[in-house]
Parts: C-alpha cells; structure tokens; sequence
C-alpha cells in the first residue's frame, strides 16, 4: 500500500477537525448542562444556597464570633467556649430592599454546643 505526503496531510488534517468537532460538542453540552458559558439557561442548575458564613471575627485564642446567612436572614453565633451561644437572631440583610426589620437579641443566650446538658 502506497499512501502519498499529500494523502497523509488529508487524513491528518482530517482526523484534527474530528477531534476539534468532537471537543465542540462536548464543551456545548457541559454548558447546558451546568447553566454556565454562552449557552443560554441550564438544563439541571444547582439549588440555591441557603446557608452560608458571612464573616467571622477573632475574639481571643479561642472564642469566635460567626455570622451565619440562612435564607437572606443572619444569625450571629459565638463558638469556642464551654458552649457555643446565640448572641441575636434574624438580623435582616440590608442590602435586600423592603423587609420588615424584626431583628431579635436574644434574652438570654441560647446554649448550642454540644457540651451544654451533658
């Protein structure tokens, strides 16, 4: 069998067009899938996070103050110590517009941890 320069540039030309198709494809149907990139929507999006920190502090070597998020409401939490305590409970995001403010501080603090009762 005799293949010729100019066969062989054809076939290997060839075979990097498939292999750049095939790429194409599957880079397209990953966005689809996944919502992201240039194609439009997404066909199995992730569920929105309902919980999240937003930002904790230091308070000594131990003790931190967390600010935990739960469906655009925050609670603020300290842990570390014998047990870990609601310090005040739905704090409103600011940033959302038209909220009722209904911030609570907690009377007495709640005990959280798993040392509390034991």
């Amino acid at each position: 069998m005799d293949i010729s320069v100019n066969d062989l540039l054809v076939y290997v030309a060839f075979f990097a067009i498939v292999i750049a198709v095939i790429a194409v494809v599957v880079w397209v149907f990953k966005s689809m899938l996944s919502g992201t990139g240039s194609a439009a929507g997404g066909l199995l999006r992730g569920r929105e996070r309902r919980l999240g920190i937003q930002e904790t502090a230091s308070i000594d070597g131990r003790r931190r103050l967390i600010l935990i998020r739960r469906d655009n409401v925050s609670h603020l939490i300290m842990t570390g110590g014998p047990v870990d305590v609601v310090i005040e409970t739905g704090i409103e995001d600011p940033h959302l517009p038209n909220q009722p403010a209904t911030s609570q501080t907690a009377d007495e603090p709640v005990a959280a941890g798993s040392d509390a009762g034991s």
